[in-house]
């Protein structure tokens, strides 16, 4: 992580990967920068939506933390300030990195955004895009079941190789695991409030839950065969 540094500009603390990124300014973070180069390439949806734009470092992925739940009907993006090391973005893009840094398939991070508001800021973080990559929800409907068979075994493989660095991800989800069936690629995304300690069974089994229970959102008939699949390359 030697090649992160940090700086501000107008208002906002930014921490960024001087190896991708040589020179950065609050402009990055501002939507109408990215309009006038007509550089928004497209978006994503999910708890707001994540922008695609085209960087100096290649096409990235920029999210703006909003918040879910009950709370978010009332504060859509505010988070109360405890300290730059424990805001959102600060958390997430040191989390991607060391994933990245221990060659689990994850995006690359470039840059983190915190604006302080008082006893609140609001945040952003912008990564690489990956290449061809689509939710794996996508996928879950196709009528040919062997290849989803397949498919959903690689990406139990990939989870499992993050469980086993000790990864607990908070929000494993159809929508957070992408793939890229031609490249047989599976790569897990959104580490907002994950962390990595040691391995552990009962955070791994919980996560795993979490991906059955968006499974049943999804298809209650199928979650049973979707599950089978996944589980034979987690034990693979």
């Amino acid at each position: 992580m030697s090649n992160f540094q940090q700086l501000k500009d107008k208002g906002l603390v930014i921490l960024y990967d001087t190896a991708q990124i040589p020179q950065i300014s609050a402009d990055w973070f501002d939507l109408n920068y990215w309009q006038t180069q007509q550089a928004v390439i497209g978006g994503a949806p999910g708890r707001g939506t994540s922008l695609f734009i085209e960087t100096p470092a290649g096409e990235a992925v920029w999210r703006h933390y909003h918040r879910g739940g009950l709370v978010g009907r009332c504060i859509k993006d505010s988070y109360v300030w405890q300290g730059l090391e424990k805001t959102r973005a600060w958390q997430e893009f040191k989390l991607t990195a060391q994933l990245l840094a221990r060659g689990l398939p994850v995006p690359t991070p470039l840059a983190a955004c915190v604006k302080p508001k008082g006893l609140f800021y609001t945040a952003d973080l912008i990564t690489l895009r990956l290449p061809a990559a689509q939710p794996l929800m996508d996928f879950l409907e196709t009528d040919n079941s062997s290849k989803l068979a397949d498919l959903l075994h690689q990406v139990g493989k990939t989870v499992q190789q993050f469980h086993a660095a000790g990864l607990n991800h908070v929000d494993l989800n159809p929508r957070n695991i992408l793939v890229n069936p031609s490249l047989n690629k599976v790569w897990l995304i959104d580490f907002d409030r994950c962390q990595l300690t040691k391995p552990n069974f009962k955070l791994a089994a919980s996560n795993i839950t979490r991906l059955e229970r968006a499974f049943a959102k999804l298809n209650a008939n199928k979650t049973k065969l979707w599950l089978q699949a996944f589980m034979a390359g987690y034990a693979s």
